[in-house]
């Protein structure tokens, strides 16, 4: 945990002595904030652990007081047990040049594992795949489980998730390894099912069925699991059902978990996420952002096929 700590701060975060650096946790991830906070401190900067009580699902905000402290500070680590990704505090403090580090639902073993990984070539990877992204206009991604989507994504700008956030307002998640996008809101359609895990759910058992129409989600069916994402969905309102996120995942040292943090990062995998994308160039705002996570996808990018059955063809 010393030396994953180490390279989090050091490395990825680039902390210099002096700066202001905030570490949220929650009860589940007090030992991780621990670490965090001594890494920090070794460095000379001035480390603020501050514990809050867990949210109620992923994407919704923390306390005002919270909210406040993540702009005025230098650097923020959030190994918290819900993402504060897709909240409005952590676009307020991007906005403001925080450098941000998420980390939701981190564990020890899997800090340990994960930060070990050649984030050099996650970011050459990564890279590729904002740029493919970024340039294209229609995608189809399809699964053994039985996805077929269309999604319009003209006009989208791709992010990439490296993991090397030394840039005022940098932002990321760690561990890293993702390019992804907003689709155009509206425009998605098809079915997809989720087989690997759901954020918010965890492993499946029984693999997600979801139909999308016009943009939404309007059936989900399965088992135990399918049960448990339609009551994250309910009295959430219709932009929770809004198909929020294309994603690939880039990192060579994650495996599948059961975390989104880290499922969303396997090299071999594909998600889609439904509920709010504003914080990455989307116009849907929503008390949640849910990845599923899907199995050897074959993607398509304006006809040109560049993952094939979980296999990078580029």
């Amino acid at each position: 945990m010393k030396e994953s700590a180490r390279i989090v701060v050091e490395d990825c975060l680039g902390v210099k002595k002096s700066e202001e650096v905030l570490i949220i946790v929650d009860e589940k991830s007090r030992q991780i904030g621990s670490a965090l906070f001594d890494a920090a401190k070794s460095l000379g900067a001035e480390a603020i652990l501050v514990e809050m009580v867990e949210r109620e699902a992923h994407g919704s905000e923390p306390p005002r007081l919270v909210a406040e402290a993540m702009k005025r500070a230098d650097v923020v680590i959030a190994p918290t047990s819900k993402s504060l990704t897709h909240t409005k505090a952590r676009v307020e403090a991007t906005r403001s040049g925080v450098r941000i580090a998420s980390m939701p639902t981190i564990t020890e073993e899997m800090m340990s594992r994960t930060m070990s990984a050649d984030y050099t070539k996650i970011k050459e990877r990564s890279l590729k795949f904002r740029d493919l992204l970024s340039q294209g206009s229609e995608v189809r991604l399809t699964t053994p489980a039985g996805t077929d989507l269309t999604l319009s994504i003209a006009g989208r700008e791709g992010m990439a998730d490296t993991g090397i956030l030394h840039e005022k307002g940098a932002f990321g998640n760690l561990p890293a390894g993702e390019a992804c996008l907003a689709p155009v809101e509206g425009k998605t359609s098809g079915i997809a099912v989720v087989d690997a895990s759901m954020a918010g759910v965890g492993v499946m058992k029984t693999p997600i069925r979801v139909v999308v129409k016009d943009g939404y989600v309007t059936e989900i069916s399965g088992g135990a699991e399918a049960k448990a994402l339609s009551g994250l969905l309910q009295d959430k309102g219709k932009e929770a059902k809004n198909i929020a996120e294309l994603g690939i995942g880039t990192n060579d040292k994650t495996i599948p978990s059961g975390s989104p943090l880290e499922d969303e990062k396997v090299m071999g995998t594909v998600h889609v996420a439904i509920g709010d994308n504003i914080s990455f160039g989307g116009k849907v705002k929503a008390p949640i952002h849910l990845d599923g996570i899907m199995k050897n996808p074959t993607l398509v990018i304006d006809g040109k096929t560049v993952i094939k059955d979980g296999k990078h063809l580029i």
